[in-house]
């Protein structure tokens, strides 16, 4: 081929996949889907099985509603973390673990029964517990560690007569 001199091969229409046609000057346009990407979680599929059953057996063991919250808490994290507590059904038996991975922040916070069963330094505990886990990067290792300490702070659910 000498330099100035085009080659064109012709395309059999016949011959092109669903959404692909020749144009006027010879080329080849497709149209191809766009498929996103699914968003990354933070969890397997084993991981919330496993989160899941230490949240059931924390509030059946203890009698206590336990929750976790993973997210931004925004500026004031303690703030945001006492008004999603504050939004349970029942605030004095609620326990809430916020996690914001992003801050670095957990906050554990009790209502008015749940904080007599587990005292300020229980909860600092398990706070330092997970936080040793979430540093190797197992998040949710860390929040089943954490739960699994706070039932054996609180202990089993009291007996009523």
């Amino acid at each position: 081929m000498a330099t100035g001199e085009l080659t064109r091969t012709e395309v059999d229409p016949s011959t092109l996949e669903d959404g692909a046609v020749v144009t006027n000057s010879g080329r080849v346009s497709a149209a191809k889907m766009y498929e996103p990407h699914a968003p990354s979680l933070p969890f397997t599929p084993v991981q919330l099985a496993s989160l899941d059953e230490a949240l059931t057996l924390a509030s059946r063991t203890t009698g206590l509603d336990f929750s976790v919250y993973l997210g931004d808490l925004g500026p004031d994290s303690r703030a945001q973390a006492e008004e999603m507590h504050a939004s349970t059904t029942r605030p004095t038996h609620a326990v809430l673990i916020a996690v914001s991975p992003g801050q670095r922040v957990v906050e554990i916070v009790t209502g008015e029964e749940s904080h007599r069963r587990i005292a300020d330094r229980g909860a600092k505990l398990a706070v330092m517990s997970m936080v040793a886990s979430f540093k190797e990067g197992d998040l949710a290792g860390g929040l089943v560690g954490g739960l699994r300490m706070l039932i054996d702070q609180a202990g089993p659910a009291p007996r009523r007569v």
